[in-house]
């Protein structure tokens, strides 16, 4: 079962890596075999190489500013969900709700996320 210390603290390492863009932080986030889907967007990226590639491909959403807030809802199991709130200068304000589901190392295997502009 993964703890609320160790949500919080992979929720803060993925916020990091929004911020850096750095491979070696996304990288760090998920397992080598990690799923990452977004809806309502065309998002399946399979496997940690593809995550980077496509979270990096995402770079220009970042531009002008941005910062997000989020809280735990729940955690089941090997599972949490957050919901969050992200605002872009240039893209505007978009709802999350995130399902993470979480391997005993405390990295991510698949990842949800419902985003909704605002």
């Amino acid at each position: 079962m993964v703890t609320e210390d160790q949500v919080r603290t992979w929720v803060e390492r993925y916020v990091q890596a929004w911020t850096t863009n750095s491979k070696k932080d996304i990288a760090a986030l998920f397992t080598p075999r990690a799923e990452y889907h977004e809806w309502p967007y065309e998002t399946d990226w399979i496997g940690r190489d593809a995550i980077v590639e496509g979270w990096q491909g995402r770079a220009a959403w970042q531009e002008g500013g941005w910062d997000f807030e989020w809280s735990i809802l729940t955690i089941n199991g090997d599972t949490a969900a957050i919901e969050g709130t992200g605002r872009y200068k240039e893209l505007g304000t978009f709802a999350n709700l995130w399902t993470v589901t979480f391997d005993k190392s405390g990295k991510c295997t698949v990842f949800r996320m419902w985003n909704n502009e605002i």
